[in-house]
Formats: C-alpha cells, sequence, structure tokens
C-alpha cells in the first residue's frame, strides 16, 4: 500500500453502532455478524474507498472492505464478526483512491479523444508511484512495468493504452497495493462481545415448590422441595431449553403474607408470595426451608448441568416486612411520619406484603450488599439473574453493581424484567443489563409485529437484546384467553423464530388460560399465592400438551444459525393481514416462516417473496422443506398458502 499523506482529510461522519452520550458500549456475541456503517464522502468527484477495521482485545486488526449502500446518500456498510469475548473496538478509515478516479476519468476522455496523451500520462505516473512500492512483490512489478509500457507506448491507440491497465491481472495487483490518498480514520468506538447465551437460549420458568408438591383436602399441602423439582429437569432438557429460570428460592415473611388469589385474609397453611422475601429464617443469601437446604440446591443445580441446563435465579431487591434488613438496615427503607414503611404498589396493584428499597441514603451500602449477595449465589453456580423491577431502582445503581460483576465474571447475564418506558428499558440495557424482556406480550397484529420487531433489529440491537417470553406468572395475556390451543401454537412459534431468546412460564405447554377474571391479565389460581402441582404425565398421555410443537421448535432453533440472531430478520408481503411472512439468514442457512395470526379461523393467502433479499432470481424455482411436517414443497416468487388453526399454525421452511 503506498500512502499520501494530506492535510485535509476525507469526512467519516455517523458511525454505527454507537450508544449516544458515551454511556456504556454497543454489544455483540461471539460469532454474531453485525453491520457496521458510516457516512463517508469527500468533496469533488474523486472516488472514495472505506474500510471497517475490527480490533480484538489483543489489539490484532481484521478488515473489512465497506460498500455504498445508499447511492447518492454516501452511506457505506461492511459485516463484521467477533470470535472472542472481551472488549474490542472498530472504526472506519477512508480513503481517495486516485487510480479509480483516473480510470473512472480517463476512460470518458478517451472515448471522446479529449486531451488523450495528457490523461494517459497521468495514469503513468500514477501507476509509477505504485510501481515503487513493490520492490518485495516480484511478480506485482513485473504485471505493472508491462502494462507501463503499453501505457506510455504513444505509437499505440489510446484506446488499447488504457485497455492495459484494466486487464484482469493489472486490477488484481492494483488491489492488492493501493494507492491511498487523504487516508483518515475516525475515532476507536468501544464493543463489548460476550457468550452467546447474552443473545441466544430457550427459557423455562417453574416454581420448584409446585413440582412433587401434595395436595390432599382437609390437609396441609405439602410444598416440593429442590430434590422433587430435579425430577422435572429432564423433561424441561427433552422439550430443548437451555436455560431453567427460578422465582425467587428465599424465606417468604409471614406478616401481611397473601393468600389464594392474592386475598389479605390468608389461610394459615397459605405458602406465600415467594417475592416477599425474607423473614427470621434469613434472607436473599438464604434458602426457604420447605424447599431443603443450601446443599440440595448445590444438587438440583448440579442435575441441571447434567441434563445440559443453566440455572436462572430471580434477584428481587425487595423485602419482606420480617427480612432481617428491616431492623439492621433501617436507612434502606422510606418512613412514613408515623414511623411506618410504606409497602410497594404498582397502580392499581398493592404489594402489602413488600417493602420497597429507598437508596438515596447509603447507595453504597446497597451496591456492595447486593455484589455481595449475588457472588454468594455465583459460587454455588448460578451465572444468570432475571432482575424483577430494576426500573425502580436507580440507573446508577445497576451501571456499578453489573460493572462490578462484571469486571471479574464477564460470562455472568443479567436479564432485565422491565415492562416500562422505552427509554428507559433501553438506558437499562446500556448501562449493563445483557437482556431484557419485551413488548412482544403484546404486539398480535402484522403491522404491530412488523413494527416492533424492525425497531429491535435494527435501531436496538447493538444495545438491547430482546427475550420473547409468551407468559409470565403475572401476564395472561387476552390473545391466549381468548384464542385457545392456537393462539399458544402460534405465539409460540412467533417467539421461538422471530427472537433468538423466548421463554415459557410452566403450564404454557398445558394451554393454561383462566384469567382470575374478565379483563384482568392474571391467572385464576395464580401458582404466585399457591402450590400447582400438574400432572404432565396425563397431559401427555391424553393429547392436552403442546410439548411437541415446543420442542420441535427449539430442535429447529438449534440446527439453524439463522435463529440464533437477531438482526437478519426481513419481512416479505402476503395479501392477507392475518398471514406474517419473515425469513432470517446467517451464512448458507436461510429460513422462511410463515404464520397465521389468526387463532380462529383458516387463513388463505399469496406470498410473495423478496428474492433479491434471499438471494434468488425473480424467475427461480426451489424446494423448501417443512422442518414442523417434513414436507417439501416447489416455491418460486409468489406462492400459495393454506393453514389452519389446530392443525398447522404455520410453515416453518428451510432451502433445499
Amino acid at each position: 500500500m503506498t500512502t499520501v499523506p494530506h492535510p485535509v482529510p476525507v469526512s467519516i461522519e455517523r458511525v454505527r453502532p454507537r450508544v449516544e452520550g458515551g454511556l456504556g458500549m454497543a454489544k455483540a456475541v461471539v460469532g454474531e455478524t453485525f453491520p457496521v456503517t458510516a457516512t463517508v464522502f469527500v468533496e469533488g468527484s474523486a472516488v472514495v474507498r472505506a474500510q471497517a477495521v475490527l480490533c480484538d482485545p489483543g489489539g490484532s486488526a481484521e478488515y473489512r472492505a465497506m460498500r455504498e449502500t445508499s447511492p447518492g446518500e454516501d452511506r457505506w456498510s461492511a459485516e463484521v464478526t467477533p470470535s472472542a469475548p472481551g472488549t474490542w473496538s472498530f472504526c472506519v478509515r477512508a480513503w481517495c483512491d486516485p487510480v479509480a478516479t483516473w480510470q473512472r476519468d480517463a476512460a470518458v476522455k478517451v472515448q471522446a479523444g479529449v486531451d488523450t496523451d495528457l490523461t494517459l500520462e497521468e495514469g503513468a505516473v500514477l501507476l509509477e508511484r505504485i510501481l515503487t512500492g513493490t520492490s518485495d512483490d516480484a511478480p506485482a512489478a513485473a504485471t505493472l512495468r508491462t502494462a507501463l509500457d503499453v501505457l506510455c507506448d504513444g505509437r499505440r491507440d489510446a484506446g488499447d493504452r488504457l485497455a492495459a491497465t484494466t486487464v484482469r491481472e493489472v486490477l488484481a495487483v492494483l488491489e492488492s497495493h493501493p494507492l491511498r490518498e487523504r487516508l483518515t480514520e475516525s475515532e476507536p468506538l468501544p464493543l463489548l462481545v460476550e457468550r452467546e447465551r447474552a443473545l441466544y437460549g430457550s427459557w423455562y420458568e417453574f416454581f420448584p415448590r409446585s413440582e412433587g408438591a401434595v395436595l390432599e383436602a382437609g390437609k396441609p399441602p405439602v410444598s416440593g422441595t429442590f430434590r422433587t423439582a430435579a425430577r422435572r429437569l429432564p423433561a424441561i432438557a427433552e422439550m430443548g431449553f437451555d436455560v431453567v429460570y427460578l422465582p425467587p428460592i428465599h424465606p417468604i415473611g409471614t406478616t401481611h403474607r397473601k393468600g389464594r388469589d392474592n386475598t389479605l385474609s390468608p389461610d394459615p397453611h397459605d405458602v406465600g408470595v415467594p417475592w416477599a422475601i425474607g423473614s427470621p429464617e434469613g434472607g436473599h443469601d438464604a434458602v426457604h426451608p420447605g424447599l431443603g437446604t443450601l446443599e440440595d440446591f448445590d444438587a438440583f443445580a448440579t442435575r441441571a448441568r447434567e441434563v445440559g441446563l443453566e440455572i436462572a435465579l430471580d434477584f428481587a431487591l425487595q423485602c419482606s416486612p420480617d427480612h432481617p434488613w428491616v431492623d439492621k438496615h433501617p436507612e434502606w427503607f422510606r418512613h412514613r411520619p408515623d414511623g411506618s414503611i410504606a409497602y410497594a404498589e404498582n397502580p392499581p396493584k398493592k404489594y402489602q406484603d413488600i417493602y420497597p428499597i429507598a437508596f438515596d441514603r447509603d447507595m453504597l451500602g446497597l451496591v456492595a450488599e447486593t455484589t455481595r449477595i449475588l457472588r454468594h449465589w455465583m459460587a454455588h453456580g448460578v451465572r444468570i439473574f432475571r432482575v424483577d423491577n430494576p426500573h425502580t431502582k436507580p440507573v446508577v445503581f445497576w451501571e456499578q453493581v453489573i460493572a462490578d460483576i462484571n469486571r471479574t465474571d464477564p460470562d455472568v447475564i443479567f436479564l432485565a424484567e422491565a415492562f416500562t418506558r422505552p427509554a428507559m428499558m433501553r438506558t437499562l440495557a446500556e448501562v449493563g443489563f445483557q437482556q431484557s424482556y419485551t413488548y412482544f406480550t403484546w404486539r398480535n397484529t402484522k403491522r404491530e409485529l412488523t413494527d416492533y420487531v424492525e425497531e429491535l433489529a435494527r435501531e436496538s440491537a447493538a444495545v438491547m437484546r430482546p427475550n420473547f417470553f409468551v407468559n409470565t406468572p403475572d401476564i395472561l395475556p387476552g390473545f391466549l384467553q381468548d384464542g385457545g390451543r392456537p393462539a399458544f401454537e402460534l405465539r409460540a412459534v412467533l417467539a421461538a423464530t422471530l427472537s433468538p431468546a423466548w421463554g415459557v412460564y410452566s403450564g404454557y405447554e398445558l394451554c393454561e388460560n383462566t384469567p382470575l377474571r374478565s379483563g384482568s391479565e392474571e391467572y385464576l389460581h395464580s401458582e404466585k399465592y399457591e402450590l400447582r402441582p400438574r400432572d404432565w404425565e396425563s397431559a401427555a398421555r391424553e393429547g392436552r400438551s403442546i410439548a411437541p410443537l415446543i420442542s420441535a421448535l427449539n430442535d429447529i432453533r438449534r440446527r439453524s444459525p439463522a435463529l440464533r440472531r437477531l438482526r437478519d430478520v426481513h419481512f416479505h408481503h402476503a395479501d392477507k393481514d392475518e398471514v406474517i411472512v419473515y425469513s432470517k439468514r446467517s451464512g448458507s442457512n436461510t429460513v422462511l416462516v410463515v404464520v397465521n395470526l389468526d387463532p380462529h379461523h383458516t387463513q388463505e393467502a399469496t406470498v410473495s417473496l423478496d428474492c433479491a433479499h434471499l438471494n434468488l432470481a425473480p424467475d427461480a424455482s426451489f424446494r423448501v422443506r417443512d422442518e414442523l411436517t417434513g414436507a417439501t414443497y416447489t416455491w418460486g416468487a409468489t406462492n400459495y398458502v393454506r393453514l389452519v388453526p389446530g392443525e398447522s399454525p404455520a410453515h416453518i421452511f428451510t432451502f433445499d
């Protein structure tokens, strides 16, 4: 390469991905391909070139040629792929290419017979400059000398002289020994690269106390334990899940304990809400005695690892009135004028059994205690934490806590359970949360889904990683209440194929959909307030479970690299609003998904594919295989589909 310094730089602006305001770093995971984009231009009409430069934590650089993606707008892009975890950096460098500029102008002038000799002489000067940099490349030097001999031979036709500089061998030399003028480099931007689980995974939430629980009329309920819950782990793993998420496993307070269906008049044997953390038996670093001991939890965690599951533990920074902190750290709570502590509220919901934490009097103490608790559970094998309501705590608190944990343990993942304002959700991601709950639960129409997924996959993807939970113990969406089993099936397909991370709360596979009351998203007999043992074997034997579909979806995800990524989603056209079509691509793997969004009616539609995006000719004919059924079809740019609720909720096609 020959570089000529120049006092006037090339303009490089709007380099992305970038976290505005310097809050946090852009994110990726190991093996994730993402675009680096920038606006690059110069005054006048010189030909501009650009590269994306990706530097690993050790300083080694990888260069990717950028291409202009929006002609006339000077927007350039290249795809890069980090290969290891750590703090990387990237930048864009650009330059003027005098040889390409000369070749473009010379072609016009020679054809018009304008300033021919002078124009060709200018080209010879450029090639001579390149020749001086090929002293260690004899074949390249010989190729250039041959081209120069022809270019400088005034006895030859001008067109032939110019053509000598554009033959394949010469162009290859010009590419390997570029002449760069006004070489300019943007400021380096940081890139946090984390393990793949930060982006991809299938989550299953269940209450250990319900597994193996015994309910007999006239007798106190008997809680399940870690040991009985461990028997459920192989079935969860067989459904293809990667992460088993546990609600709080700590001692539960008795003061203002909630009873069944959130009643304020509990039965003496009501088990309480796991999120009302703390009792004389201990707080956030203790295990509820009904579940067993810390050693029992260790055995549970060991069994999970044996069947290929990671454990995600709920971290809810709140207390029951019986938590040891209430007496030991009164400054961590907000007291009313009468000396009492106000319970938590999220109108219209009231949590009389929970005290929220106040952060204005001892932030440093709370940071220290929080990191101590997290490290306690990390020492017992927990590397994923689902954080309850992080948006009700100061952002700076989480920034300090997560930075402290990830400084020594960068593999630890935090999922933000924050159904709140978009600005807060994004900011939590910017300060360190690796994953985020989303509004997917309430996006049902084609327009809602398309707009929302486009936003997540484009605007937010460098910072906020979505986890599409189809339900939670708090949320039974109205769509599931009204749509029955077909609604459960189609929402599972959408979540599992639109987002690289998705999750279900136990009972989803049984299509449990009875609300507490009409218009409520609360479950009747919610498991938050009582034990809910389920007869999994009978449900499977009687065909009441959609576990086979869930297993198939997770199997397809594991076999399809495209479904393990977020940024590659592309929506295609269907002539019915009830039918949504989208594709994902990663390398040679392409997945095309067609879903009937109507759980009540059969839908027939014509699907029109964006063949250019799929690297297919407009008149191409190709074979697709439905990974859900094994059926194969011959498809082209325009295709007919018929999807029947309860029989075929969707097609998930791969290309032969």
